[in-house]
């Protein structure tokens, strides 16, 4: 998340989602503050291509469809619009009112961390995402490292917490019952990649 578009100067969610459709670029809304989202790299492309190929697989015979980051997502709880990397719904997909754009009831979101979100996505991000009712399932993706770590809902609320590490490590998506190996989601990347030894570690959480 960058800096706000003005500084303490805010918005209605109905005056950022007309300002957003006519937009050359994506801004994310925050409790009535606007901000600009920053660039790429080649690295996180190419890993939400690959994740993509592999969800679109995951999902083709179920009742789910899969979607990028174009598409928002509205966070009541956090009065938020975002833009997830990627997101996959579950049965029937809601849209908020009076928008064809702004999915509200995701089953599984993924983020692929950059060095200026990191923190956020871990944290912040973290909590409103759990303020979502249908969200069973949050990935996130290093750039940096080959790990891919998974948050998954519980019965009772709590988060169970798993990391997957190196190459020859898979990745188990329980929201869509679906098996990734680490090697296919960090294919052909290798800029700025730091290989990892090979561990994985189980953590519930609240």
């Amino acid at each position: 998340m960058a800096e706000p578009l003005l500084q303490k100067q805010y918005y209605t969610k109905e005056e950022y989602l007309e300002m957003e459709a006519l937009a050359a670029y994506k801004s994310e809304y925050y409790s009535g503050e606007i901000f600009a989202m920053s660039g790429g790299t080649p690295a996180h492309s190419i890993l939400c291509f690959n994740l993509i190929g592999e969800l679109r697989d995951a999902i083709r015979k179920k009742n789910c469809t899969g979607f990028e980051s174009n598409m928002k997502l509205e966070i009541p709880a956090a009065d938020a619009f975002v833009y997830p990397d990627i997101m996959v719904v579950c049965g029937e997909i809601r849209l908020a009112e009076n928008t064809r754009d702004v999915i509200t009831n995701p089953v599984l979101i993924i983020e692929v961390l950059s060095p200026g979100t990191e923190s956020f996505d871990r944290g912040k991000k973290f909590e409103y995402y759990r303020s979502i009712p249908s969200l069973k399932e949050y990935v996130l993706v290093s750039q940096e490292k080959q790990i891919v770590e998974i948050y998954f809902r519980q019965e009772r609320g709590t988060w169970l917490y798993t990391a997957a590490q190196g190459l020859d490590k898979t990745i188990l998506l329980n929201s869509i019952e679906y098996e990734i190996a680490l090697k296919d989601i960090y294919h052909k990347v290798t800029s700025n990649i730091e290989v990892t030894s090979n561990s994985r570690q189980d953590i519930v959480i609240l």
